[in-house]
């Protein structure tokens, strides 16, 4: 093999010397490809000391929402950069630029993740324009950056609740498709009998569809059979106290223990904390496809 291709070298050595203009032509080329290849990569050095990042990853890193809905959001002419209007995916932005979302600018903040044991007596909302007590008063102070409650639980209602300023984490936490659990602890008017049981195991017809638990049983620690535990991943409104009312049980007390896997151990009622980078790492793998894993 090497005799044979240094055969080639000799003939190739041996042919007719290029012409002056092709010479020149042929280095003209290579000059070119070598400028285009220096240029390409200075270009992509300055790209990574930059550290630019997609615009939708901009949009659900500032709170808004998860960067698939950013993308429709980009896609339907809603966002503009440094003035100019922007529909193509794939954009790229740099932390100077100025990114305009429905009149506000965006501004891509640091990620929280905070976990409050709810108190009685405080309504889920950012505001309340009867001024009663928002949960919002209770963590107000924790950080410099905008958070917001994933899910809501009503006035009476205590128990576990998350905070983040992370649009993306917060739509697969809340979304139905992705199966996220809740753990209540229940206290009725009276106990809740053996048939009753039953028949919410099966599955309750209410006003807006049927619902069926994931799990439903006694508390085993406690008296009598009024304190029930139950678990589901249905994120509609009042529907562990609407379950109950339907088979004629009042909800004297309810508790949320656990969700999606974070509980209130060592967290006093009213208190907050910001949850450990294993809690969120978690929290993030919930919904994820296998090539969003492969990724990582």
């Amino acid at each position: 093999m090497v005799f044979t291709k240094y055969l080639t070298m000799k003939r190739v050595n041996k042919s007719k010397p290029e012409e002056p203009s092709k010479r020149k032509a042929r280095k003209v080329y290579k000059e070119s490809r070598t400028s285009t290849k220096k240029s390409v990569k200075k270009d992509s050095d300055n790209d990574d000391k930059i550290k630019l990042i997609r615009l939708n990853k901009f949009i659900a890193d500032a709170g808004i929402c998860s960067r698939r809905e950013a993308d429709k959001l980009i896609e339907s002419g809603k966002v503009r950069i440094n003035g100019k209007l922007v529909t193509a995916l794939g954009t790229k932005v740099s932390p100077g630029d100025l990114v305009i979302y429905n009149g506000e600018r965006l501004k891509s903040e640091k990620l929280r993740y905070l976990l409050l044991n709810k108190p009685k007596g405080f309504i889920t909302t950012s505001d309340d324009p009867q001024n009663r007590r928002t949960v919002m008063n209770l963590v107000e102070k924790a950080c410099d950056e905008r958070i917001y409650s994933v899910g809501r639980l009503d006035r009476n209602t205590t128990g576990i609740l998350l905070f983040t300023n992370d649009g993306e984490l917060t739509t697969r936490l809340t979304h139905p498709s992705h199966g996220v659990k809740k753990l209540y602890h229940v206290v009725l008017d009276k106990p809740l009998s053996k048939n009753d049981l039953l028949k919410i195991m099966e599955g309750v017809e209410l006003e807006d569809g049927i619902i069926n638990p994931d799990k439903i049983n006694w508390v085993e620690d406690e008296p009598d059979k009024r304190h029930i535990g139950i678990e589901l991943h249905s994120g509609k409104n009042r529907i562990v106290r609407r379950i109950f009312e339907h088979l004629g049980y009042e909800v004297a007390r309810l508790d949320r223990v656990i969700f999606a896997g974070l509980t209130k151990k060592d967290l006093p009622r009213g208190r907050w904390r910001f949850l450990e980078e294993k809690e969120v790492n978690i929290l993030k793998m919930i919904g994820e496809k296998p090539e969003e894993k492969k990724r990582k």
